[in-house]
């Protein structure tokens, strides 16, 4: 009864979109969440995307119960900014910070939903660009499978972009001779890609939010569920009558980050098969800080006491 008259109706998917084929990546290492620092617990709740300033050697993140802090990368203090309906604090560069964060936490609010755009299978992404001295926006890519995090790269050339579901990255062409052509990036990436952040010298560190193939994932059920939900609709529209009942399994597993070159080659995988939704990964001097939507702190990983091995 339950099934026949909820409206959500997903959407078959193509072969293509279906390809559980996985890149090799040439480094990796598997137990992230089990030697990682826990910043600001309990006190950063879901601290989705982070911004650095390397001058002063802060991290500010924006939360799901709407504060905007800053991190001391040398000391880990946290000091609580900005919170929804009270006056930013700060110095002008601070105020500015907490604008923008205060637009993520907007952005935050309408993925409260995001399991029903990801299993509803329909490309209703956009890629958009917003010219502030005119205050328009233009859409330069549509039909995009849950587009998510973008990034510019050093040349400025075009900016990269993630497809959440689709398992991939495409860059489009913001000037030169290619303008508005859109190409691959990286695909078959291991887990589903949130934030992408270029860390300045020449890598980018893309947030996994969960792994989708049951061939990663040691506790097959959890994954295989992922893959079997994509291949058929029904299955999908369980899943989401049962998230209104709050009885959906949590196949949110194996979370992590991925390190691809400027060329968009694979480098390393930082996963831990009992991560779940990590959002967001930036590189600080020896430390890999991570954000996620689930977690009350922000992962930090020392990658010269922790290093990723070969995968051979």
């Amino acid at each position: 009864m339950l099934y026949q008259v909820d409206s959500f109706d997903p959407a078959p998917l193509t072969p293509d979109e279906l390809n559980s084929h996985v890149i090799t990546v040439p480094t990796s290492s598997d137990q992230m969440l089990r030697v990682s620092e826990f910043v600001g617990l309990g006190n950063l709740i879901g601290p989705e995307d982070m911004a650095y300033d390397a001058k002063s050697g802060v991290i500010y993140t924006g939360c799901h119960d709407g504060w905007i802090s800053r991190v001391t990368v040398n000391d880990s203090r946290l000091t609580r900014l900005w919170r929804n309906g009270s006056t930013p604090v700060g110095d002008p560069w601070e105020s500015l910070l907490v604008t923008t964060m205060n637009l993520l936490l907007l952005i935050l609010k309408s993925l409260s939903k995001f399991i029903y755009d990801i299993l509803e299978g329909r490309p209703k992404g956009r890629l958009l660009s917003y010219d502030p001295a005119t205050k328009t926006t233009k859409v330069l890519v549509r039909d995009l499978y849950f587009a998510n995090g973008v990034m510019d790269t050093p040349d400025q050339n075009y900016v990269i972009f993630c497809e959440t579901p689709a398992r991939r990255c495409r860059k489009y062409h913001i000037q030169g001779k290619e303008k508005g052509k859109v190409e691959k990036f990286i695909e078959y990436l291991p887990g589903m890609p949130d934030n992408i952040r270029y860390d300045g010298d020449g890598q980018y560190w893309i947030g996994l939010s969960t792994v989708t193939s049951l061939f990663l994932f040691k506790n097959w059920s959890r994954s295989a569920l992922w893959d079997i939900a994509f291949r058929h609709p029904f299955i999908r529209k369980i899943l989401i009558i049962m998230e209104k009942y709050n009885k959906r399994p949590r196949m949110e597993k194996d979370g992590g980050v991925m390190v691809i070159d400027l060329a968009g080659n694979p480098i390393a995988h930082y996963h831990d098969p009992e991560l779940s939704l990590i959002s967001s990964g930036m590189k600080i001097g020896n430390y890999l800080y991570c954000g996620s939507v689930y977690y009350p702190y922000i992962l930090r990983l020392n990658l010269k006491q922790y290093p990723e091995r070969g995968t051979e």
